[in-house]
């Protein structure tokens, strides 16, 4: 890579003074040897307070009207900790930019953008303009002054002026907040709102005055996903390199301008072992998904998880993949990339929108119908809603095991949706479906969130043209418990009938599986790779690491 350096002359010096050393020491270290420079401890960017009546003073000047009509409301205030530059502070960092710009021009295809080196030409650069020689210390500056400019302080300015140039501006500590789960930028001289994990809706003190401000963020995603966003086509949806999913709309689209919506995704993926922590089901309907989901090797269920949006079906989705045997090759299918199954061996496919010249479209439809000849062992399909469940029921119909997610409010209405326009899927097809996990969000009095399945049904045939379901778990609102409403599961016979032993035997697996998993949540066994190392040895020696828990509870 070129250095930056070579492209500005440093005759005029830069003119910088310490009066801003403390905020600069605040910013985090800078970690190369991961994707994301995100800061260890979120709280160091953040401060969420649930007393929005306790933040009257830190009421932002812009949009004080629209915020006037929110003060009733009780939204907590999320303080987003900017950092703040001198004149020549921001001087400097312009300078910067028109040269990284000068140099991509200059590089034409050439130009690679390489993060450390970045990093240390940003040093240099800087150092160069503040100091007439190469060594830190008192310096002979300007009239006769003397500025004492320490390592730390330069270091720290690169590190701010680095992370401005290659992160997202103002919103950067908004997406290094892994509490966080949504961003949303709703037009110009109102705030930013987030959706924070255990507080719900915030309102931050981030307001976008200049609609400009809001084009050039957007730009700057679309080009960076190589996707494009104007007049022409005001609606942009991709995924960001962390897999943050992103979706903006520009006017006439968006009536009051334009408009950003990130969805995060936490850096460590929730589990199994997670979602019964946080109660979205219990350890007895986890064991019995695990057997379902295993089949024993002989008989793995095809398996529908239905909702609403943001209901966590996704989530519940990748903690199956917990379950499924690591012997076995995954292929999924989505949109826009967000599945993140735990699993060695999986093959991530992505649909492509049509090129500027309207050509070059690749459909989910596609990417199944190349994935049966790619010799799968489950194909999962992020979200079923077109005409690819035909091809999706086709494959499962023909031996393959497969999961899939879909919009709906209940089984019986998830049914109605496979069956009718757009996805018209013949009713003789829906037998494929082993069952239908239903999940929702559910929203409590002080306003968070709760995700909780609702329902867990079977698919057992079909009786006078109307396909028959039979519901083996429900959730009782009363205990906030999901119960196990039925003594025999269709699913589990058929394991069973295959796998030619009784269902006392079965019975007595599941008790097994229950074990392990209370065994982990007891010892918040939680991670990705413990939890999946955990089923990795019980599939290999299931008697061995039985006799271990039982050693370790004695």
């Amino acid at each position: 890579m070129r250095n930056i350096n070579n492209i500005k002359n440093f005759d005029n010096f830069y003119d910088v003074n310490n009066k801003n050393n403390d905020n600069i020491n605040n910013n985090s270290d800078i970690d190369f040897n991961s994707n994301s420079n995100s800061n260890s401890n979120s709280n160091s960017n953040s401060n969420s307070n649930s007393n929005s009546n306790s933040n009257n003073d830190n009421i932002m000047k812009d949009g004080s009207n629209y915020r006037n009509s929110l003060d009733n409301m009780q939204i907590p205030i999320y303080k987003v900790n900017k950092p703040h530059f001198t004149k020549n502070e921001e001087l400097l960092l312009n300078e910067i930019r028109n040269s990284l710009v000068d140099l991509a021009i200059s590089s034409e295809n050439e130009f690679n953008l390489d993060e450390k080196e970045l990093f240390n030409d940003i040093k240099n650069f800087i150092e160069k303009k503040i100091f007439i020689e190469n060594k830190i210390g008192v310096k002979q500056y300007n009239n006769g002054e003397k500025l004492n400019f320490s390592k730390e302080y330069i270091d720290n300015l690169s590190k701010i002026c680095f992370q401005d140039i290659i992160g997202y501006g103002e919103i950067d500590p908004l997406l290094n907040d892994d509490d966080l789960e949504e961003i949303m930028i709703i037009g110009t001289n109102k705030p930013v709102f987030v959706y924070h994990r255990q507080v719900g809706m915030m309102e931050t003190d981030l307001v976008f005055s200049n609609e400009n401000k809001i084009l050039s963020l957007i730009d700057s995603i679309a080009r960076q996903i190589n996707r494009r966003i104007d007049q022409q086509s005001p609606i942009l949806d991709g995924r960001l390199n962390d897999g943050s999913r992103i979706n903006a709309t520009l006017s006439p689209i968006s009536a009051d301008g334009p408009t950003l919506t990130i969805r995060k995704f936490k850096k460590d993926p929730l589990t199994i072992i997670d979602l019964i922590l946080l109660n979205t089901m219990n350890s007895s309907l986890a064991a019995h998904l695990w057997l379902s989901v295993d089949g024993l090797g002989v008989k793995p269920s095809n398996i529908i998880i239905s909702g609403g949006t943001s209901s966590g079906k996704t989530t519940t989705l990748n903690s199956l993949g917990n379950f499924i045997n690591p012997r076995e090759r995954i292929i999924t299918i989505e949109d826009t990339l967000e599945l993140q199954i735990p699993h060695e061996h999986v093959l991530r496919m992505e649909t492509r929108p049509k090129n500027i010249e309207k050509e070059g479209e690749i459909i989910m439809d596609d990417l199944l119908k190349n994935s049966l000849r790619q010799r799968p062992d489950r194909i999962i399909v992020g979200e079923v809603r077109g005409k690819e469940a035909i091809t999706l029921f086709t494959a499962l119909n023909t031996g393959h095991s497969g999961f899939g997610t879909l919009h709906a409010n209940n089984s019986r209405e998830t049914i109605n949706r496979l069956i009718n326009p757009p996805m018209e899927v013949p009713k003789i097809m829906i037998s494929a479906i082993d069952m239908i996990i239903m999940q929702n969000r559910i929203y409590r009095s002080d306003g968070v969130s709760i995700r909780r399945v609702t329902e867990v049904s079977e698919v057992v045939g079909m009786e006078e043209g109307t396909i028959q379901l039979n519901k083996i778990f429900q959730w009782n609102p009363k205990n906030d418990n999901i119960e196990n409403i039925q003594v025999t599961s269709q699913a589990l016979q058929e394991i069973a009938d295959i796998k030619g032993i009784t269902m006392n035997d079965l019975n007595n697996e599941l008790i097994r599986r229950k074990a392990i998993l209370d065994f982990m949540v007891e010892n918040n066994i939680r991670s990705n790779d413990d939890v999946s190392n955990v089923f990795y040895q019980y599939y290999n020696n299931p008697d061995e690491v039985l006799q271990l828990i039982s050693q370790i509870n004695e």
